[in-house]
């Protein structure tokens, strides 16, 4: 089976970079799987989990904003926070998005309220994704 370049990056480290023969991607406007030779494109991602298909199995990965970009050299996710699903403390997430709404409820400012529920949005997905 063809295989394809990807690089899974976040601050924190590179996660994971190899040949690999599939990865479902959490897209903002959907999940989308990349094969080589898939099309060029750039995108956003949204919460969610993502999943490399390679030799060795799957590999499934808690990503939380960042972008994806898929050209002739394969696919390049840099992701704003990427832990692999066995390492993702849910109970942190919980705590999370308690604290969040907290927050939302004490803001004082519109702009701040809207900020705030953004991120609890984005918190909410993720727990729904892992769900």
């Amino acid at each position: 089976m063809a295989t394809f370049r990807f690089d899974l990056v976040s601050p924190e480290k590179l996660l994971f970079a190899g040949e690999v023969d599939q990865v479902d991607v959490p897209g903002a406007e959907g999940d989308f799987g990349v094969l080589p030779a898939h099309a060029p494109l750039v995108t956003a991602l949204r919460p969610g989990i993502l999943v490399v298909h390679r030799e060795g199995g799957a590999l499934r990965i808690v990503v939380n904003g960042g972008f994806a970009e898929v050209g002739t050299n394969g696919l390049t996710v840099l992701a704003d926070m990427a832990v692999p699903v066995e390492e993702f403390d849910r109970a942190v997430l919980v705590g999370e998005i308690k604290d969040t709404e907290e927050d939302v409820a004490d803001a004082k400012d519109d702009w701040q309220r809207d900020k705030l529920a953004r991120r609890l949005d984005q918190l909410k997905a993720l727990q729904a994704a892992l769900a």
